[in-house]
């Protein structure tokens, strides 16, 4: 199915209800929830999934986990979608969104099941193909890129006061005096609010937006300029820390 709401689909009989969306460049869904966990991979451009939790940035040909009753906005920057949504208990990549890998094999799986008819032949070919997708979506692997974003008020306008202009020069000392508490206190409650140290938080949100505009063609010494590093090889250096591969490499990789 294509272009079609969940919404209209959703008591369907089946297990899984696969459908091919695109969306214009700059397209926001505000925030909703689905009755069923959806998977959404993005065969083309970038989205960035918001929830109460945090952010997440899914590159091109990676997917988000979205549990069933997780209320989420998605900015779409064009993207051409597929999306399985999925009956609770089908399959349980767990209770928090997660950005995930998607094998060559699950990207095929993905594309071909928007083609099946929405009531397909559970014992078919078509049937088959489903339960191959949902086998190969339990055994995917979880990808870091999630902004855990605070609960505390200050602490999270500071956040997304980065976010909107990150820079890898910010200091944990600089945020405890905007707070006017000690470092100390600073950097327990930020490890309570968001389960990560401030330098790992600076680091993994410099990544993350990152990703965003390597999808679009940025160069890598606009971002490392504009992110605050004295080099574009003090980024890359950051970037392979945290994913394990180059920018270069990773924008091999998604094209």
């Amino acid at each position: 199915m294509r272009n079609v709401s969940i919404d209209l689909l959703d008591d369907t009989p089946r297990p899984v209800v696969a459908i091919g969306t695109d969306y214009p460049d700059g397209h926001r869904l505000p925030s909703h929830t689905h009755r069923r966990a959806q998977l959404l991979y993005g065969a083309t451009g970038v989205m960035q999934v918001s929830t109460l939790d945090g952010n997440w940035v899914v590159p091109p040909q990676r997917a988000v986990w979205i549990p069933p009753g997780v209320a989420h906005e998605v900015l779409m920057l064009g993207v051409s979608t597929r999306s399985v949504y999925i009956e609770p208990g089908a399959v349980d990549l767990g209770s928090r969104c997660q950005v995930i890998s998607v094998s060559p094999l699950l990207r095929h799986l993905l594309m071909e099941a928007v083609e099946v008819a929405l009531e397909y032949d559970e014992a078919g070919r078509d049937g088959a193909l489903i339960d191959l997708l949902l086998h190969e979506l339990a055994r995917s692997a979880p990808l870091p890129l999630h902004i855990p974003l605070p609960v505390d008020s200050r602490l999270l306008g500071l956040c997304q006061r980065f976010l909107r202009q990150p820079n890898v020069h910010q200091s944990p000392q600089q945020w405890a005096d905007q707070l006017h508490i000690s470092l100390r206190t600073f950097n327990r409650l930020f490890r309570q609010q968001t389960g990560l140290s401030f330098s790992q938080w600076r680091q993994r949100a410099c990544v993350v937006l990152a990703l965003a505009r390597l999808a679009v063609d940025t160069p890598v010494t606009r971002i490392a300029l504009d992110f605050g590093y004295e080099s574009p090889a003090a980024f890359s250096t950051m970037f392979r820390r945290v994913l394990g591969q180059a920018p270069s490499v990773w924008l091999e990789g998604v094209k």
